[in-house]
């Protein structure tokens, strides 16, 4: 017996016929060819597992005192926008059946300070553009995002004691700038701080306040990555960081611990949890979606974007395809929705058809 036997007996060439032509005669003896399913378009959306829709997209804006619009380099195509530019943003959004807009402030340096006091103003930037949003737009929902580090002149998500960032007293300013969006008319609060029992405190205080159905959007798994450079770019802290974040923020080497966090914070009353960054923690959205089957979300953040910008304009690779096969991915692996500066982009493509 040969070592290695053919599955199915060899076909006797003639003389006269190439190999190839013989196969392709005679046929292999296949039962199953999966190639039968991708022969045409029609097939192919028949058999297709993931859809990408509208309705998945949550697009972040970034807002600013300055008038008009101010683009950030490291981010082409993205600007920072004046109030008024973000409500024209948001009539667009709602043209296109976008869900939801995320606000971000590039707050004045003027007032930031070491405890982050902005955050709780009533007339803030992101309260006034959140009033103004729902004054034109009310169907559109609004995620604000709770957490320090645009208000404090150190960069950092919660306060400073030296080098110790004091979890305990950060979640009580927290509680109350979550309180703050909710009166400024926030769907949707969002605690990116990633401090210990903030999401509980903050559950607390919205009911205590009357915003039982404010939902809550619990950063649940937000790593201490490199891909944020940009974000900080556009947020004015890129030059305010004193230090790092990972004495808060997660280790990218841990994916047990993400199990951990996420099952405090819905035990703790988050509506939604999410991954952040994105791509490159696929493994995390689909491990919190398979362990409690809540809506579960990620952030395609601002590093992911400009690596796709860039290669493009490169010419390295089709920026069109590119962007809709990273949002894909994200609904492959589980993701409910996904946080996406290509939101707008997407949804005109999608609308296309």
């Amino acid at each position: 017996m040969p070592s290695n036997p053919m599955p199915f007996p060899r076909p006797t060439a003639r003389r006269d016929a190439p190999e190839a032509s013989v196969a392709a005669s005679e046929g292999l003896g296949l039962r199953h060819r999966p190639r039968r399913n991708r022969k045409a378009d029609w097939s192919r959306r028949l058999v297709r597992e993931t859809t990408l829709t509208v309705d998945d997209l949550i697009w972040p804006i970034f807002l600013n005192e300055a008038k008009g619009r101010v683009a950030i380099a490291s981010m082409p195509g993205v600007e920072r926008l004046d109030v008024d530019e973000a409500v024209r943003e948001a009539e667009r959004a709602a043209r296109l059946g976008i869900p939801a807009l995320a606000l971000f402030p590039n707050v004045d340096p003027s007032l930031r300070d070491a405890t982050g006091s902005e955050c709780q103003n009533r007339q803030n930037l992101v309260c006034r553009a959140v009033r103004a949003i729902k004054a034109t737009v009310p169907g559109i929902g609004l995620v604000t995002d709770v957490a320090l580090d645009p208000y404090t002149s150190h960069g950092h998500d919660g306060l400073l004691d030296g080098g110790r960032i004091l979890n305990d007293e950060t979640v009580m300013v927290l509680a109350r700038q979550a309180v703050t969006q909710a009166e400024a008319g926030a769907d949707v609060i969002a605690p990116s701080d990633m401090m210990d029992g903030r999401v509980g405190a903050i559950r607390d205080a919205l009911d205590a306040a009357g915003f039982a159905d404010v939902q809550i959007m619990a950063y649940a798994a937000k790593y201490a990555s490199a891909f944020y450079g940009p974000f900080r770019d556009a947020i004015g802290t890129s030059a305010t960081l004193t230090g790092d974040k990972r004495t808060y923020q997660m280790d990218p080497a841990n994916t047990d611990e993400a199990i951990r966090e996420a099952a405090l914070d819905l035990e703790e009353g988050a509506d939604m949890i999410m991954v952040k960054p994105g791509m490159p923690y696929l493994d995390i959205v689909r491990r919190l979606k398979d362990t409690f089957a809540a809506p579960t979300y990620a952030y395609q953040v601002s590093g992911e974007y400009a690596m796709i910008m860039a290669a493009a304009a490169n010419g390295w690779l089709d920026g069109e395809r590119a962007m809709m096969e990273s949002l894909m991915a994200f609904k492959r692996a589980g993701a409910d929705g996904v946080l996406t500066y290509f939101a707008p982009r997407v949804a005109e493509r999608l609308a296309k058809g």
